[in-house]
């Protein structure tokens, strides 16, 4: 019988775990530096918990069961509302503003597709209790400071503030439900089957024609802070859709304060769930075609919604996968070794160059130094095969006449060069030569 993984997940081999990795430290380093701290919920949680948040249909999309106690549980398939319940059971009494972070796995039973797996993680955070707007501006600025250290320059922030349109309901009584189904009809992105639900058939979702001129305006008017005076215009009549946009004016100062430029008014970016109603973004990478958001936020009253104080939080997560795909389009292919030291062997006693080989690759590691040893006693040209495979930059041979004079030959494998160091000077010059070609790959 053969055994295979389960369908829509997948298996990560030695290079993808490196980049994965590499990112992963990458975003913790941008998180901590805005002074956010890691939390941890676990992978499964009452069913109840998502249901709450998403309704009852959320049900056919999760992984759930009855454990042997007959409670019902589900793998979490998100993590905004496993935070919302942290906050609750163990955070409520803690001073405000609380910045938090979070990194794992989640689940879905979808359809597989490309970009789309039933496993899949996310990176994201919340910011819990702070003021808005600048709360918000900090958010958005964090989310970008992560993209760029993550070298995707490519990269598009799409925002739009929720109360513009949140008002304009308000005003011609649409129902909940309604709001619901036109807010989803957005998220789509199909502006045919918009404009039909909006007019066509004889139950058009909105009966007022000026409603509907508004909402077909708004579908997909993006541009930068010149279309301000053009959506001001356009909801001049409407006090709450107005106070919104200042709102929103407001945040795109603080932006400008927390130094963010690459952004996108879209008011076609939206949310159906209620429990948001402020600023919503979401970030695009447009190489990656129909899988090109690889984040999206916003701000939302959840703990609320769970049973808790009237409290605000905004939050993003990044898609993970997709953000490694993002990654994938711009980046250079790097050793995940930058050192193979090797004691090619003839005839004789050889447990001095042995050893002294174990003793140089330790001295190595010890400094920092990726650095793979010959374990097996190969020939030496076969020894330069493996290293080439590992994509090495630096090749060390540690050979019997070398040692004689306490030296050891680095091979550039790039170049093809060699050298003959010191043993004593094998960090200083391998460490100079990574500083020169990190310099030189930069000017480039």
């Amino acid at each position: 019988m053969k055994i295979t993984k389960p369908r829509g997940t997948r298996d990560f081999l030695f290079k993808e775990m490196k980049e994965r990795r590499n990112a992963e430290n990458t975003l913790r380093e941008v998180f901590e530096n805005y002074a956010y701290q890691e939390i941890k919920t676990p992978i499964f949680e009452n069913l109840s918990l998502f249901t709450t948040k998403s309704g009852e249909e959320i049900v056919d999309q999760l992984y759930n069961f009855e454990d042997k106690s007959n409670r019902e549980i589900a793998l979490r398939p998100e993590l905004t509302a496993p935070v919302a319940r942290l906050y609750l059971n163990e955070m409520q009494k803690t001073a405000k503003p609380i910045k938090l972070y979070y990194f794992g796995s989640c689940f879905r039973y979808e359809r597989t597709q490309k970009g789309r797996f039933r496993q899949f993680w996310q990176f994201g955070c919340e910011l819990i209790g702070a003021k808005s707007p600048e709360g918000e501006a900090e958010v958005i600025a964090m989310a970008e400071d992560s993209i760029k250290k993550l070298g995707i320059e490519n990269a598009e922030i799409h925002i739009n503030h929720l109360g513009i349109i949140r008002g304009l309901f308000e005003h011609f009584n649409i129902d909940s439900e309604t709001q619901e189904t036109i807010m989803n009809l957005i998220d789509k992105g199909d502006k045919k089957l918009f404009i039909d639900s909006l007019k066509l058939g004889q139950n058009p979702l909105i009966k007022d024609i000026f409603l509907q001129d508004i909402l077909i305006k708004f579908f997909d008017l993006t541009g930068k802070d010149e279309i301000l005076d053009e959506i001001e215009i356009i909801i001049n009549d409407y006090e709450k859709a107005i106070a919104s946009l200042n709102e929103f004016k407001e945040l795109l100062k603080y932006l400008k304060a927390f130094d963010v430029s690459n952004y996108n008014i879209n008011l076609g970016v939206a949310r159906g769930l209620d429990y948001y109603t402020g600023i919503v973004f979401e970030i695009y990478v447009p190489e990656l075609g129909a899988q090109k958001q690889i984040a999206g936020g916003g701000s939302y009253n959840l703990v609320e919604l769970f049973g808790g104080e009237a409290i605000e939080s905004t939050g993003f997560a990044f898609g993970f996968d997709r953000l490694m795909n993002a990654i994938k389009e711009t980046d250079e292919e790097h050793s995940m070794v930058e050192v193979y030291v090797a004691c090619p062997l003839s005839k004789g006693n050889h447990e001095e160059i042995i050893t002294k080989s174990f003793e140089v690759g330790q001295t190595l590691r010890r400094a920092n130094i990726s650095t793979e040893i010959d374990l097996s006693r190969k020939k030496f040209k076969k020894l330069l095969n493996i290293a080439n495979k590992l994509n090495v930059k630096y090749f060390i041979i540690v050979g019997e006449n070398d040692l004689e004079e306490n030296s050891v030959t680095i091979k550039n494998m790039d170049t093809g060069n060699q050298e003959l160091v010191a043993i004593n000077n094998i960090i200083t010059y391998i460490k100079n030569q990574i500083d020169n070609n990190n310099k030189k790959n930069k000017n480039n």
